[in-house]
């Protein structure tokens, strides 16, 4: 029996998407260039370049190759063809980043908050830095990708309000609000997970050396925890995996309570609020008189966290980010009890440590937006 053979179409889009991915890596090529690169005749090349620029994907740039030989046109992305926006939503303020396919940030704005914004002033920020971002884009925001400094409903992208957690605003609907400034999907997820997908990324040089199953423990203002398996983050069933503030745990009297109300018990919350003061957690670990038995306070109810996430996870390693989660007397404290633990798992510290968030989400943004894209040249193989 003679297998089926590949349609032209299907051929011919085939070639333009190796022609678009070399693009988007390179930013400018001639066709000789881009046939080097994907391995493809040069005529078939040709031919692919030429229907991407009769579809406006793809523009001569005007430009010319030098050196021996005969001079090539050079071609990239048609300047149309759009960005993704990339939003962070902190108790500081939201950022607002738009990135074409190239992976450049063309437009980006950055909207201050009070802290104790409300779901009102947040959407307002949310909005105006959105548009201002979009503003210096050409073409138009084909997709979003939200980081959210609170839990996120799996199914709506609404963020949702727990008990105690430090940032409250609500059920602010991010997709919604973003809705008129974006053609395509608004993808919405908390900061953590986007922190351990960028962690991950990072894996092949960074802590996590190229593991698909961790977990990403974050100590910052905020509690959280993300769970990666099989390289997968890892939301539950509404996305509120990894929510760990309510955890029972070890408090400084030797009690059992909630990981949350042991910076409580300790002093270390901000006045008036559920955040924890890192400022001040980290220099009283640094004091000569009371940081022994602060350090040894946080250490046994962080390790009883880490104890269950080691046992209903199994993880290959503990990754800890944060502003004081990464502080190097709190992973030696980790790392010592983690050592005691019926079930050992090393404990590394976060490779990405500038606004991992952001990093995590702008890769998927930027993965999206290629994606969306190439599958304007796919034609389907008829039957």
């Amino acid at each position: 029996m003679s297998s089926a053979k590949p349609s032209l179409d299907l051929l011919r889009s085939l070639t333009e998407e190796h022609v678009l991915h070399a693009l988007m890596e390179h930013g400018r090529l001639t066709r000789a260039e881009v046939a080097a690169r994907t391995g493809i005749s040069k005529p078939t090349i040709s031919e692919g370049v030429r229907r991407l620029v009769d579809a406006g994907l793809v523009v001569d740039t005007g430009e010319r190759s030098s050196g021996r030989g005969r001079a090539g046109s050079y071609f990239t992305l048609a300047p149309d063809s759009g960005a993704a926006l990339v939003v962070g939503i902190t108790p500081q303020g939201v950022v607002a980043e738009a990135v074409d396919a190239f992976g450049v940030v063309v437009g980006s704005a950055d909207v201050a908050l009070p802290r104790d914004a409300g779901v009102g002033a947040v959407g307002l920020a949310l909005t105006r830095a959105a548009n201002a971002a979009a503003a210096r884009v050409t073409g138009r925001l084909r997709l979003a990708v939200v980081s959210a400094a609170d839990p996120v409903d799996r199914e709506t992208g609404r963020l949702v309000h727990l008990p105690d957690a430090p940032f409250l605003v609500g059920d602010l609907d991010a997709p919604s609000l973003l809705a008129t400034a974006v053609d395509g999907p608004v993808l919405v997820d908390n900061d953590v997970n986007w922190a351990a997908r960028a962690e991950r990324a990072a894996g092949g040089a960074g802590a996590v050396d190229g593991s698909h199953d961790f977990v990403y423990l974050y100590l910052d203002e905020g509690l959280g925890l993300a769970v990666v398996s099989d390289g997968e983050v890892r939301r539950g069933h509404s996305g509120l995996a990894g929510e760990i503030a309510h955890l029972t745990t070890q408090g400084p009297d030797g009690r059992a309570t909630r990981l949350t109300e042991v910076f409580a018990q300790l002093g270390l919350r901000r006045a008036g609020s559920t955040a924890i003061d890192v400022g001040r957690l980290r220099t009283t670990i640094a004091d000569s008189g009371r940081g022994a038995s602060t350090l040894d306070a946080l250490g046994a109810a962080v390790s009883g966290v880490l104890e269950a996430a080691v046992a209903l996870v199994d993880p290959e390693k503990v990754v800890v980010g944060g502003a004081w989660g990464s502080d190097e007397a709190m992973v030696g404290e980790l790392r010592r009890r983690s050592a005691d633990l019926p079930r050992r798992v090393p404990v590394v510290v976060a490779a990405v440590t500038q606004q991992p968030q952001l990093v995590g989400a702008r890769a998927e943004a930027l993965q999206r937006l290629r994606d969306v894209i190439i599958t304007t040249v796919r034609t389907p193989d008829p039957v």
